[in-house]
Parts: C-alpha cells; structure tokens; sequence
C-alpha cells in the first residue's frame, strides 16, 4: 500500500501567512501540519509515499527532503495549478500503479492517526473507504448522503441545501479502480475535477464504497480559528519536558514542553505551552494554548491562545496578545516616537485588531 500527500493549493485563507509560505507548513504545537499526516501514514505501515507539490514546491521539499527522517521514501509530483483533489489523482498514477493507497490532505488533522482505519480498509477489501464527521457546516464541504442501512447512497461538493450534515474529511483510501472514475467525469462548475464526483462514479459503477464515521475530534487547518483550535486540542496531550534556564522569579505551571538553550527570567509560563529552542522570555507571561517558535523572545509582554512562529520578537506590548498567529520573523514593538501613534506595515489580507 502506498500513500499520497496532497500538499499544493494557495492557501487564500491564511493569507497573509501563506503569501510567503505553504499552508501545510504552519506549525501546530511547532510542528508543521503535513509532518503529522507523514507520521499518521508512516505508523500505519506504509513507507512510500508521494507528495503532490504546486507552487510551494520547493518549500515543500526543504522541509520534508527524501522522507527518510520519517522512516519513509517520499517522491514529489508536480501539479501545475490546482485542478482538484481528482486531479491530483490522476496525475500520481504512474507512481501508484496497481496498489491500495491512502490519500491524505495535508492540513488535515486526525485524532489517534489513521493506523486503525487503514487496517479496516483491506480487511474489508472494499474498493474505497471515505471518513465521514458530522459538522454544523455542511455546505462548506463534500457531504455525503447515507441509505437506511449505513451505505453512501451519493456525494455532493459543496451543496447550497445539503441532504445531511455528514462531511468528508481529508483522508481517502482507494484502490486502482479509482483512475477509471477519475478519467469519466468532468471538470465541476469551478473547473475542478472532483474527488466527490469521482467516488459518486465508483458508486454508480457498483464498486463497493465503505462510509467510517469518525467519532474522535479532525480538523482541516485552512482558517486561523482552526489552525488555533488545532494547536489547543494538540497541546492538550503534550508531555512536558523542562530542562530550560528557569530564573529566580519564573515558574512553569502544568505541562510546558520547553527546548533547548531556552531562557526564561522573570517569567511566568501556564501551560500547556510549547517553547523552541533558543527562545527567550523576560519579564513575560505566556498563558494556556501557546506555541512560541524556535529563537523567539518575548520581553514584558502576555500572550496566550497563540502561535508564534520562528525569530520574532513581542517586546513592551501594553496589552495581552489573545487568539493570535504571528509569523516568523515578525517584530512587535512599543515605541516612544513623538508624536504617539499606531505604525504598521501590514501585508495584503491582513487583519488587525485594537482594544
């Protein structure tokens, strides 16, 4: 069995973020998203994976390189833009072939992995088992409509007037009958080959398609309030790890994973928080569902429910950062210029908020 990684796409809604970097890259308790979907796939068995790559490519690769700090062999494919998840698909055959694969979006989350669910799949021996999760949002997904006895009766992208509120989660698993359904439908209304249409045909070719509802906690990280609520449920198994330089006057309250040649003076730190290497905190206070980046530092400021990525700095902040994600190498600073005013410099599909 093989894996597939689809990891282009723009990433429009964490924008300004994903200007400068891939939507899979953002670190949730400062580990990017997509290495969770390498190690879910990876625990499940399956070594030899491919990562389907768009114009983020080279980013891509950098972080991932050939796979084998993950006990994998990874080969990128190249997608010229994003034509749809089918399309990735299609495109990947010639590195699939005949197998059994997984297909996983790579900003999707899943609790407990996907180890248990890849097991089911060849026990059954079914042509395609998707995962379904019951959402207050259908629209905003591909839904599936379920018969009386639990089969998937049809699919549907996006519907205005969904059927049921049950939603497609990012992980697939397909066998090769899938490229003949991939290579039968047609592009959707917004140009796009669809993963949905694609099953909906596997359905209508009586392929036996197997719906496994998940009853643990999944998230697609696209949108800020995801990629946060991510970070908290994440850092609610965290371990702690101490180890750092804690000064007279500092305490770590419950579970705080700290890294190496990390500074905290004067400070107060409640978990669960994680802390990168070469960190510094002064005079600071980082609250609950925090994630503080690698050579970051932090002088008389508060934060919590955030996450900050590598080399900024948060320094004289005269209020508390809340429900934030701040970028690498980002400054936040007070000044006392004359006269007294807000100064920023704020990139397209920003958002700031003042109190």
């Amino acid at each position: 069995m093989k894996g597939l990684i689809l990891s282009g796409g723009k990433g429009t809604r964490l924008r300004p973020l994903t200007y400068t970097s891939a939507k899979q890259l953002v670190p949730v308790a400062n580990k990017p998203v997509l290495f969770y979907a390498i190690e879910s796939i990876v625990a499940a068995g399956i070594h030899d994976i491919g990562i389907i790559v768009g114009d983020t490519g080279a980013e891509i690769r950098a972080a991932v390189g050939d796979g084998a700090r993950f006990g994998a062999r990874v080969t990128y494919i190249e997608q010229d833009a994003p034509r749809g998840l089918a399309h990735a698909v299609l495109i990947a055959e010639p590195f699939l072939g005949k197998s059994q694969f997984v297909m996983y979006l790579g900003d999707n989350l899943i609790a407990g992995g996907i180890t248990g669910l890849v097991e089911e799949f060849r026990r059954l021996g079914c042509n395609s088992e998707i995962l379904l999760a019951e959402v207050p949002n259908p629209q905003q997904f591909g839904v599936a409509e379920l018969t009386g006895d639990g089969k998937v009766r049809r699919l549907v992208e996006k519907p205005p007037e969904p059927r049921s509120n049950l939603a497609l989660v990012g992980v697939y698993m397909f066998d090769s009958s899938i490229f003949e359904s991939v290579r039968r439908i047609k592009p959707s209304a917004r140009g796009e080959l669809e993963i949905t249409d694609a099953i909906q045909d596997l359905i209508d070719r009586g392929k036996d398609v197997h719906p496994h509802l998940v009853r643990g906690w999944w998230k697609d990280t696209g949108k800020l309030e995801d990629v946060l609520e991510a970070n908290r449920i994440v850092l609610e198994s965290l371990e702690p790890k101490p180890g750092a330089a804690v000064g007279a006057g500092s305490r770590l309250e419950g579970r705080v994973w700290v890294g190496e040649n990390v500074e905290i003076v004067d400070s107060l730190v409640r978990g669960p928080v994680v802390i990168g290497d070469g960190a510094r905190l002064e005079s600071a206070f980082v609250g609950p569902y925090t994630s503080i980046g690698e050579r970051c530092t932090l002088v008389c400021c508060e934060i919590e429910n955030s996450i900050v990525l590598a080399d900024s700095t948060l320094r004289d902040i005269p209020l508390r950062i809340d429900g934030s994600l701040i970028g690498r190498n980002v400054r936040i600073v007070k000044t006392d210029q004359k006269p007294k005013a807000y100064r920023f410099m704020v990139g397209d599909n920003s958002e700031v908020g003042i109190s």
